[in-house]
């Protein structure tokens, strides 16, 4: 389920391009992809920041030590590569595979109101973390929380803690308590 949030409405950002590795163009690439790898399996990528997209084609990549490393089309040189670095890599939210009715997007949940079992509103998912144990919701609290929270860290276990997602009324139901 990793995804980075960052997208525009057509758009959805699933890496960013890293520093320059070498010489000959190549740069390291930072996938939020569930497997780093699946990155590879968009073509062509858009690249850019702000929502202002450019194409360009992968011509090779490999692993190198624990990292990632592209050499992009027509970046020939550590001069032309160097002005990549820092730009996120985007594809069209068309090109995202389909997914089984249980399962969702982080850019699917962010926005979505939170309320726990016992009807008590916990605020509205800002993001989504990822930690090796479990992707876990950040939700923010709207109001005056009456617990004091500003910020609850839910993990989304659906068998445990997630009750329901209902997309269609911008809700998510999740068996946590108020005042933790």
């Amino acid at each position: 389920m990793a995804e980075q949030q960052t997208q525009d409405n057509e758009n959805v950002v699933v890496g960013t391009i890293g520093a320059v590795y070498g010489i000959k163009g190549w740069v390291r690439i930072n996938a939020y992809t569930e497997n780093q790898e699946g990155i590879f399996d968009y073509s062509p990528w858009l690249i850019g920041r702000n929502g202002q997209w450019r194409e360009i084609e992968v011509s090779q990549w490999r692993w190198h030590n624990k990292d990632l490393v592209a050499r992009l089309a027509d970046i020939q040189d550590r001069n032309t590569a160097q002005q990549l670095t820092g730009l996120e890599i985007a594809v069209p939210v068309t090109e995202l595979p389909e997914l089984a009715e249980d399962e969702f997007y982080w850019r699917d949940l962010v926005g979505l109101r939170v309320v726990n079992t016992e009807n008590y509103d916990m605020g509205t998912v800002s993001h989504l973390l990822s930690t090796v144990a479990n992707d876990v919701l950040v939700v923010t609290a709207n109001h005056n929380d009456a617990f004091g929270k500003r910020e609850r860290l839910i993990p989304f276990l659906q068998s445990q803690y997630i009750v329901k997602v209902d997309a269609e009324e911008g809700r998510i139901t999740v068996d946590w308590p108020a005042d933790f």
